[in-house]
């Protein structure tokens, strides 16, 4: 019978790649790396006591995800304010999401209804900055953010409208975190209370132009930082 050869040194490298992933990752979303600083493997690997190879392939999922860019012959960086991307991604948002919360709101259950006040009340009850995670919202917030936008547009039933949210969501966190940063003084509770008593109202109309206006604010924040004005 034949004998197995196991490599040890293959789920060590999978594990030290995901756990400088996660450091860069957290990084980057607080801030600590600036929007359009280089991130140099060889200083990075040095920095995390690490090989090369576990910094780039953990450089390589982060560029995957649309939070690092990858340079021709210059390594990796944090993408920059002005990144044109970042107001695609935007407008695919303002043009799918309030379409989306439309038929949310037509076709939702009392179900969806109950699990979107219980998104809303988690929400409006999460901190989104604690001193320990520093200047920019925490993960916990993040995470409870992400499941009220996604609760709001989960009454329209369509697999394929939700999985788009779910892409367009993940390339846009990194901007979110920017620009609450940006506009310190929004009243982001406010939006999302609006949000919630149209969708719950069952007013289409004043939940698309909420949601519409909720994210042209988060881009906002971003092309006035990129032109120069004050947000």
């Amino acid at each position: 019978m034949a004998q197995t050869t196991h490599n040890p040194a293959g789920p060590g490298k999978q594990m030290l790649s995901e756990q400088v992933y996660g450091h860069l990752r957290n990084a980057i979303m607080r801030g600590e790396h600036s929007p359009g600083d280089a991130l140099k493997p060889q200083d990075l690997a040095r920095e995390q006591g690490v090989s090369l190879a576990v910094v780039r392939e953990a450089l390589v999922r982060l560029a995957g995800e649309g939070l690092a860019d990858r340079l021709h012959n210059r390594g990796f960086a944090v993408p920059a304010f002005s990144d044109r991307r970042w107001q695609e991604i935007a407008e695919a948002r303002r043009t799918i999401e309030p379409v989306v919360l439309r038929m949310s709101v037509e076709r939702g259950d009392v179900d969806w209804e109950a699990r979107v006040r219980a998104a809303h009340h988690r929400l409006a009850r999460t901190p989104p900055y604690t001193p320990e995670e520093g200047e920019y919202y925490t993960e916990t917030w993040a995470e409870a953010h992400r499941i009220f936008h996604r609760t709001l547009l989960e009454g329209c039933g369509n697999l394929v409208l939700l999985e788009t949210f779910d892409r367009m969501w993940t390339a846009s966190e990194l901007t979110r975190r920017w620009s609450a940063h940006r506009s310190p003084h929004r009243d982001g509770i406010a939006e999302h209370r609006l949000l919630e008593e149209a969708a719950l109202a069952r007013d289409a109309d004043t939940a698309a132009t909420v949601l519409t206006r909720h994210l042209t604010l988060t881009a906002a924040a971003l092309t006035d930082h990129a032109t120069g004005k004050d947000s």
